[in-house]
């Protein structure tokens, strides 16, 4: 059996449940369901990357593109004639670079994915396999590309350009991974280099409100339904990112981020990621503050056009009650500081 979701329901909405502090094993207290099994397996959560894009599964990926498409044809002054190249950075399992060709492929020329880690390469292509059709029949499948480099040094890959690129994107808050301000101009100046003057660089971070109420960490999950075929439920993934002990540097602005995943399947269940459920390691992320974002931009060769709570045109970037999340819409500019 393979592992699916339940079926997606929007943007993730800021009250997540929190999960019981007082559970040993650090992923909250199961609730009541029939015997269960948990096989346990360190390591690396990036290299697990069936156990990751489960973790996500909740969000609606064609909703949060279509919001993506819309702000690079509202904000870009690139010529627009022709279909976009899109360039997902630190892209992961590639969902939304994939869902861009699946579900906009008349506005899309090319769909780009780069990361540095092989296991979510080798995933994201197997799934574009599945959902983009076979290579070689120029279809959508010959659209999709994933190039594995580091998203601070695309300047040192042959791969990438000179103005390759017309909207580029940086999501899930994988910019939180880029912990000095050398890396974050270093990850926006070769991204300035490979976009065409007018494009558009969407950033989407955790909403400023968490880098200001970080004197105390606080622990954040939440659960994923796991459903078969005739959409019944096996299971859940437990998600922890972020807990109570979790250290923070409030000069670096970095914390020591917890994040555990755990997968629970039902007494007789089995799957083909059974020897891959259960991962928890400790991952330094960066909080911004907008006007970091704004000032780091602006010397690498962008403006801020525009801001969002989520990756939704209806969320208010200031809403205390529906905003979580800093999405960030930059143009490349022609004149930069640097």
């Amino acid at each position: 059996m393979q592992l699916h979701a339940s079926k997606r329901s929007g943007a993730m909405s800021r009250k997540n449940k929190k999960s019981d502090s007082s559970s040993p094993s650090g992923f909250g207290k199961a609730p009541e369901k029939p015997e269960t099994k948990v096989k346990q397996d360190a390591g690396n959560i990036y290299s697990r990357p069936a156990l990751y894009d489960l973790a996500f599964g909740y969000r609606n990926y064609e909703e949060e593109v279509r919001f993506l498409i819309d702000a690079y044809e509202k904000y870009a002054t690139c010529a627009k004639e022709k279909p976009m190249r899109i360039i997902e950075l630190a892209a992961g399992p590639a969902r939304h670079a994939i869902t861009a060709l699946r579900c906009f492929n008349s506005k899309v020329q090319s769909s780009t994915a780069v990361d540095i880690s092989k296991d979510m390469i080798e995933y994201s292509n197997e799934v574009a396999d599945e959902e983009l059709g076979d290579r070689g029949f120029g279809g959508m499948r010959d659209k999709f590309q994933y190039i594995e480099q580091d998203m601070r040094k695309l300047a040192e890959s042959s791969s990438f350009k000179t103005g390759s690129y017309d909207n580029a994107w940086i999501l899930l808050g994988s910019m939180q991974h880029l912990t000095t301000n050398d890396d974050v101009i270093n990850c926006f100046s070769s991204l300035s280099n490979i976009l065409t003057e007018g494009g558009i660089l969407s950033i989407e971070l955790p909403h400023p409100r968490e880098t200001f109420t970080m004197v105390e960490c606080t622990r954040n999950g939440w659960e994923v339904p796991l459903e078969d075929e005739n959409g019944e439920e096996y299971g859940e993934l437990k998600i922890i990112w972020g807990d109570d002990d979790d250290k923070f540097d409030p000069i670096r602005q970095v914390r020591d981020f917890t994040v555990a995943m755990e997968l629970v399947l039902e007494e007789g269940v089995e799957d083909e990621e059974s020897d891959l459920q259960n991962v928890k390691e400790v991952v330094p992320m960066r909080l911004f503050t907008f006007q970091e974002i704004e000032a780091l931009a602006r010397i690498a060769g962008f403006e801020v056009v525009g801001m969002q709570g989520a990756l939704s045109d209806e969320v208010d970037v200031n809403s205390e009650d529906e905003a979580f999340r800093l999405v960030c819409i930059l143009r490349k500019i022609s004149n930069p500081i640097m």
